[in-house]
């Protein structure tokens, strides 16, 4: 009989996200509690109206009570949160918490009122949040004193601004235990395969936000919009760089530089969730990594997440046509002898499945890069590879549900 796996784990009572101006922490406050159903408590809702109306001499932020003023405001962010966790059950608190992420008294005060308090962290790149804060143009952002980088001193979920909004919910949601249910009676779990090919980025290695880094900075380099590079993920570099430099002098130039981006960027990416553990788990005679980076790309990123080379890969410069065509993937069953009717593909993005469908291959989709709607034509979506484990019978690969 199938079903619905679903871990029916609960999300944290509260839950404190922070970040630096412009990191993003208020429109990722309110989209968690909007999905967990909680209430949100913003310290700029609570307290900035009341101290933007008070006269004074200087702005607020800058002034030689400063370190009062901040003192004030949380003290009011707590006895609000206080009384909405008491209330309602929980909360989505949103401030920058810098004190309270070195742990000591700031913290013990926010985790006795309204705890136990999970705290996410948004980081990212320096100049992105600059330039948020520029766009925005808010008053209080020219008399924000320079903070420095806090000292960790307590348990916090990290998640990288450059993400969109829905891919740090496809991240954090999982490690606050909401995990998306899953269709345990598929198809795909009566199928068996000789092969499991694997697309690297963001099915493997959690290099989604180092991608978007790196190809802003491309970007701005070439004065490009960030419209122009919208749902280009999972194409090759080549394709992209033709489309957008009309200069064909300047293409090859253009190349090296967003492949040198995108390698100095591999530093420290993790794995996806469960890929260690599931790649790891795969014969080796019957696994190969499909990519649409390059062969400098796909070392760099693998051997970040600590994940070992297999010995069979494609990357973009065997091919010459890249993802959604299915020559990848056809190429990948062909080193590896075997019928892509009997692969098992794993995939993040539309064109890879559209590649895999393409050439015949049965789909798994992890999200965390593509939208639900973008990954509706694979076999079965999954919010992690710790859903799922590959047994081996007489059969062939065989796909199993984790409970």
């Amino acid at each position: 009989m199938g079903g619905v796996h679903d871990s029916c784990q609960v999300a944290p009572r509260t839950i404190a996200v922070s970040g630096e101006a412009g990191s993003g922490k208020s429109t990722l406050g309110r989209a968690l509690a909007l999905q967990l159903r909680l209430p949100l408590v913003d310290l700029d809702s609570v307290t900035t109206p009341l101290l933007d109306a008070l006269p004074r001499d200087g702005h607020w932020l800058s002034g030689p009570d400063a370190a009062v003023i901040r003192d004030g405001r949380y003290a009011a962010l707590r006895a609000v949160a206080r009384d909405v966790v008491e209330t309602a059950g929980g909360a989505v608190l949103v401030a920058p918490f810098t004190a309270e992420l070195e742990g000591g008294d700031a913290w013990a005060k926010l985790d006795a009122l309204c705890g136990p308090v999970q705290l996410v962290r948004l980081v990212g790149d320096p100049a992105l949040f600059a330039a948020r804060r520029a766009e925005r143009g808010e008053a209080r952002d020219e008399h924000r004193p320079a903070q420095p980088e806090p000292v960790i001193g307590v348990p916090v979920i990290e998640v990288d601004a450059d993400l969109s909004t829905a891919q740090q919910l496809a991240r954090l949601l999982p490690a606050l235990g909401a995990r998306a249910p899953f269709d345990v009676g598929a198809a795909l779990f009566g199928e068996r395969f000789d092969a499991v090919l694997c697309d690297l980025d963001g099915s493997l290695v959690d290099s989604t936000a180092s991608v978007a880094r790196s190809w802003r900075r491309w970007a701005d380099h070439y004065g490009v919009s960030a419209e122009a590079l919208h749902a280009n993920h999972g194409r090759p570099a080549d394709v992209l760089v033709a489309a957008l430099i009309d200069d064909e002098a300047a293409r090859a130039e253009a190349r090296e530089r967003i492949e040198r981006l995108e390698v100095a960027d591999a530093v420290g990416l993790p794995a996806v969730r469960g890929a260690a553990a599931f790649w790891a788990s795969l014969p080796e005679r019957q696994r190969a990594i499909v990519t649409s980076g390059t062969v400098a790309i796909a070392t760099a990123r693998l051997a970040a997440a600590g994940m070992q080379r297999p010995a069979v890969w494609v990357t973009a410069e065997e091919v010459i046509h890249g993802k959604p065509d299915p020559e990848p993937y056809l190429r990948a069953a062909e080193r590896l002898g075997v019928d892509p009717r009997r692969c098992l593909v794993i995939e993040d993005a539309q064109a890879g499945i559209a590649s895999a469908r393409a050439a015949g291959c049965h789909v798994l989709a992890v999200t965390g890069t593509g939208s639900p709607a973008e990954l509706a034509d694979a076999s079965l979506v999954v919010d992690g590879l710790d859903r799922v484990r590959i047994e081996v019978d007489p059969d062939g690969l065989r796909l199993v549900a984790v409970p």
